[in-house]
């Protein structure tokens, strides 16, 4: 793909390709107008990103540009921060409802992000959209900016997923605005000034459970209709959408599958998304809304990354499979009116509660070089997650401690991976474990190379963990960004220890460090 000549005379990317589905479906207010308010007629609004006139162009992901058809960025760089758009773009924000921390929250939307359209590329649509480009009608009294930390996290950290092979929304680019933007990091009274932001992302779409929330909630039958043929017809096309009575019961299976394939992903890799609101819950199945995530250090099923979220925390990393299964039951009781059989949505959530748990052991058998789940592994996963919780044993170092001839595995290949010192009945509990588990996978019917061979491509050698991006985030707000360039080189071959001063468990140092064990919401 080459640049195209825009009216203005500059070069700039395939913009002229980027299309407007959506808005061109479904009802919006095109008036323009920004003030924050409840729009019940409508699905978007247009808006006017905000106006920069100091960005910095931090980094662009070329591969991906020409991926989805946008081609190589040449001389401008506006688009990437939403200034002097071609004519044919129409930027606009979406509406959308939902629970968040188990509590009904009503119309929601796009408070921070603002949509440049979809393009098609080899018959894949991807939908464009600037985060951190100004308010919207839906940023309920907020600015709509985001500042330099949070959008080194999640444009680092989504395309560490996508590298990782989990299904996730992209980042494009990175830029700075030149503006500063007030922000409170821990919610304790005390704002300071931080370096602007944004962040363009990329996504097959961005549609979440909570559109479908807000409709339902309105009671909007023929709009949610719309809404889910659209999603069948566009984003489900496995599904038989002519003359299929169960359509819509199909989709509503696909999105458990989706949703049940990603947060298994999530427990393999030691991710913790911190804040798994319905309205944080992609239709697609994708990690989507990087805030106070966490790739989990020591472990520990109670951590939670999100301060918000203490002390009940309900969106820790042992809780992520059921907070799925209750997102999904808000999802069912959206989609309802579309389906009318209680029963049939009932049985696909239990079913989903009990698949969950047998991909969950799949998926820990592969990462302990298990050929196939045998009846006796419950009670071994089972002492081995309490030997975890107990010895707080880092997450991702010890599955490296065992990626090794099983008669090799000896206790003091796991040093590495304590966060204290053990003592000496926790060491002799570890060499029993040792000893079950050289037990145990002589019961395979795999080599023992086959067997690391399958470990190494389930166990990370390169997780990006918290500490590593706060490290980046100071640097890069002095002007340094040489940390943020290794990190991004690193995370690209997350299953090759390419850069051992990374495959390191967290300084001591950082145990308490805001921004490295925990965060709050705000960004």
């Amino acid at each position: 793909m080459f640049p195209s000549e825009c009216e203005t005379g500059f070069l700039i990317m395939n913009t002229k390709n980027i299309t407007h589905n959506f808005t061109e479906q479904f009802p919006g207010d095109f008036s323009g107008n920004l003030m924050q308010r409840q729009t019940p007629d409508f699905l978007f609004c247009t808006v006017k990103p905000a106006d920069f006139h100091q960005t910095e162009l931090i980094d662009f992901n070329e591969e991906l540009s020409i991926e989805i058809g946008l081609g190589n960025l040449e001389n401008d760089k506006d688009f990437l921060v939403a200034q002097n758009l071609p004519n044919n773009i129409e930027t606009y924000a979406t509406a959308y409802a939902g629970h968040q921390f188990g509590n009904w929250a009503g119309q929601l939307g796009d408070g921070r992000a603002i949509y440049a359209g979809e393009i098609f590329n080899q018959g894949k649509q991807t939908e464009i959209q600037w985060k951190g480009a100004g308010a919207t009608p839906y940023s309920r009294h907020a600015d709509g900016r985001a500042v330099l930390r949070s959008s080194i996290r999640e444009y680092l950290m989504s395309e560490a997923m996508f590298h990782l092979g989990i299904p996730t929304t992209r980042a494009l680019s990175l830029s700075k605005t030149g503006e500063d933007v007030i922000r409170d990091i821990q919610y304790s009274g005390n704002p300071q000034k931080e370096q602007g932001a944004i962040v363009v992302r990329t996504a097959e779409s961005f549609l979440r459970f909570g559109h479908f929330e807000l409709l339902s909630a309105r009671n909007q039958a023929d709009l949610l209709k719309q809404l889910a043929d659209y999603t069948i017809e566009n984003f489900y096309k496995e599904i038989n959408s002519e003359n299929n009575p169960n359509k819509y019961i199909d989709c509503f299976q696909a999105i458990c599958d989706r949703t049940l394939k990603m947060i298994i992903d999530w427990y393999r890799v030691g991710f913790v998304h911190g804040v798994m609101n319905t309205d944080n819950m992609s239709i697609l199945g994708l990690t989507i809304d990087y805030g106070p995530y966490s790739m989990m250090d020591g472990y520990d099923l109670e951590f939670t990354p999100n301060t918000t979220d203490l002390p009940g925390k309900r969106y820790a990393f042992g809780k992520q499979g059921q907070i799925s299964h209750w997102n999904l039951a808000a999802l069912a009781n959206a989609v309802f009116p579309l389906i009318n059989d209680s029963e049939v949505l009932e049985k696909i959530l239990d079913n989903y509660g009990k698949q969950f748990w047998t991909e969950h052991d799949k998926m820990l058998a592969k990462k302990f070089g298990f050929d196939e789940v045998l009846p006796e592994d419950e009670r071994f996963f089972t002492e081995w997650q309490q030997l975890m919780q107990d010895l707080n044993f880092d997450y991702t170092l010890f599955f490296q401690s065992l990626e090794k001839p099983s008669s090799e595995i000896k206790t003091d290949g796991f040093s590495d991976s304590f966060y204290r010192h053990l003592s000496e009945n926790e060491m002799t509990r570890l060499s029993n474990f040792i000893r079950k588990y050289q037990e145990r996978k002589r019961k395979n019917k795999i080599s023992e190379t086959e067997s690391l061979a399958m470990m190494s491509k389930e166990n990370p050698k390169f997780i990006l963990r918290n500490y590593l991006l706060f490290e980046a985030i100071q640097d890069a707000e002095n002007g340094d960004y040489k940390m943020f360039f290794k990190l991004k080189e690193a995370l690209q071959n997350p299953y090759e220890n390419r850069f051992p001063e990374f495959n390191q468990k967290r300084p001591s140092k950082y145990d308490n460090q805001t921004g490295c064990s925990q965060l709050s919401c705000s960004s």
